[in-house]
């Protein structure tokens, strides 16, 4: 079964709202493919090794997290770039970026999807846009919570533990680089905040209010959002789906 582009584009805007965020880069379709669409492949980011696996896959589309072009770009298609755009282009194939709304989605989304890893029954709470998740929980320390992340995750994650033996009752979330939600999640109550990536001065405000902060990756964080929306439009449509994990570090 195959479906037009257009339809497949309206699916995706429809679920995930573009028009409500304020992003940092263009939702959407990103590179216009084959007009006629049969297989989709997931991924977190639009890198060269995702491209070259979803053109092995002979994918009609792929759907990420991380699309090719953002605010404040230089906007040459030169380098690492032009490669990306010229693989897509000469095999004919769609990239679908969803940045902010896959982030928010409130059932397929990164954050509600981590949640479920980590068995948090959370919603949108706090901060800008909404992003930021919270929940209940039960950990005794920090450590625990930690734990329980490098656990589900397999991967490290970085723990500033804040108050030394303080349990953690409420956690406080949100996918990625949002290092900078961190206040907003103490303000809403939180115990422990978990993310991707952290800055300097997050260890300070751990410190400083009490408030653990969990670092668990980029990647690592973000990488259940795309497969999970993908093989729902996928199923409702009666594509083929396939999500390709590239491993990243970071």
């Amino acid at each position: 079964m195959s479906i037009e582009r257009q339809e497949l584009l309206a699916r995706f805007d429809g679920l995930l709202q573009p028009e409500r965020f304020k992003d940092y880069g263009p939702n959407g379709l990103q590179v216009e493919g084959r007009s006629e669409i049969r297989r989709l492949v997931s991924g977190v980011t639009a890198s060269r090794a995702l491209i070259e696996a979803a053109i092995a896959a002979r994918a009609d589309a792929i759907f990420v997290h991380h699309g090719l072009f953002w605010r404040g770009m230089d906007g040459r298609i030169t380098g690492w770039l032009k490669e990306r755009i010229r693989l897509l282009l000469a095999h004919d194939i769609n990239l679908f970026a969803y940045h902010l709304p896959l982030d928010a989605h409130p059932l397929w989304g990164n954050n509600a999807q981590l949640g479920l890893k980590l068995g948090l029954q959370g919603e949108a709470a706090f901060g800008e846009q909404g992003l930021g998740w919270m929940a209940a929980a039960d950990f005794a320390t920090a450590q625990n919570l930690a734990t329980h992340v490098q656990q589900v995750l397999g991967r490290s994650a970085l723990c500033v533990a804040g108050a030394e033996g303080r349990p953690i009752r409420r956690v406080a979330w949100c996918t990625g680089g949002a290092q900078g939600f961190f206040e907003a999640a103490i303000t809403a109550g939180a115990d422990a905040f978990i993310t991707g990536e952290i800055s300097e001065p997050q260890a300070h405000l751990a410190r400083e209010t009490g408030v653990a902060f969990i670092a668990a990756g980029h990647h690592a964080t973000e990488r259940y959002g795309a497969p999970a929306l993908a093989a729902h439009v996928a199923d409702e449509l009666g594509l083929e789906h396939a999500f390709i994990e590239v491993d990243n570090p970071a």
